[in-house]
């Protein structure tokens, strides 16, 4: 490889089955990097030979044939010492009950114990990538994650695209936590709130009648300005910083009405600024995707703006 230039990123990306391994190599194709999943490990070094002229994400796990810990840490060393490439090993943790939990909803067949029980497979697989963990440059531990977290937590760590910094604007309830992952958190309670109104209670922050109620307490103007002029002024030095991801987010008590309808507003001035934007509603993709199909995560809960 040329000296002069810049190192290529390398990402090995692995974790026990069920952790968000695909997801994670889903996120990582989506912002520019060239995926090969499963790749035996004795194939690696002849990958890796002729040089790589792109980014480049490995997905590894216990089912490749000649799968051991001792030829994955070797392979992260070799790569990490490599000046060639810009290598990090990733791994995807979780707690055992968690794993269990996602193959029983999903009726999946553990991969380590396909006539077994979930269970056994679990703990079959996390005996075998003991340590691994301890090794990694990166580790998100996806207990508790949804789906859309995960993709978060992705592309807080290895997202691309500094020149198209990716804002996510969520608001959620104080009821349920704080989300995980988020950089910049406002509390809207203090905004009127349109639950009081009978005739807005059964609506949300989507509806512009909820919304014009809440432009409509006095606080609000200044609030929003200075919210809004806020992070306009730090986008550009989250940019310049290198940063590919930023998330902002939102609370009132119930999630339903004022932080949604603020984000509705901010993700729409931002959007008008020209910065990319996404927006979720936490607490309403909940009840959205309960109503459709009981299950926790549709996979519809984010939109572009």
């Amino acid at each position: 490889m040329n000296p002069s230039r810049d190192p290529v990123d390398l990402i090995l990306v692995t974790g026990p089955s069920g952790a968000g391994r695909t997801t994670a190599i889903h996120v990582l194709e989506d912002t520019g990097y060239e995926v090969i999943d499963n790749l035996p490990l004795s194939l690696m070094a002849r990958l890796l030979d002729g040089g790589l002229d792109r980014p480049l994400a490995l997905g590894i796990d216990v089912r490749n044939r000649d799968f051991s810990v001792d030829a994955l840490l070797s392979l992260a060393a070799k790569v990490r010492a490599d000046p060639a490439y810009g290598a990090k090993l990733l791994y995807l943790d979780c707690d055992a009950p968690t794993l269990i939990s996602r193959f029983s909803e999903t009726r999946r067949r553990h991969p380590l114990a396909p006539e077994e029980d979930a269970e056994v497979g679990v703990t079959r697989e996390l005996s075998i990538l003991a340590g691994v963990a301890d090794h990694a440059d990166t580790l998100i531990d996806t207990t508790g994650l949804t789906v859309h977290d995960l993709k978060d937590e992705v592309l807080r760590w290895f997202g691309r695209d500094s020149r198209r910094l990716a804002i996510s604007v969520q608001s959620f309830s104080y009821k349920r936590g704080v989300p995980r992952g988020l950089d910049l958190v406002f509390d809207v309670r203090f905004l009127a709130n349109p639950h009081w109104e009978a005739a807005l209670r059964e609506g949300t922050g989507r509806d512009a009648s909820v919304r014009d109620y809440v432009r409509a307490d006095p606080r609000f103007r200044d609030f929003y300005e200075r919210l809004s002029g806020l992070i306009l002024s730090l986008l550009p030095a989250y940019r310049q910083e290198g940063r590919a991801h930023l998330a902002v987010g939102l609370g009132c008590t119930g999630g339903r009405h004022r932080s949604v309808a603020v984000t509705e507003m901010l993700s729409r001035t931002l959007a008008d600024q020209g910065w990319q934007v996404s927006k979720r509603h936490r607490e309403l993709d909940r009840r959205d995707a309960a109503s459709t199909n009981g299950s926790g995560d549709t996979g519809h809960g984010v939109s572009a703006v």
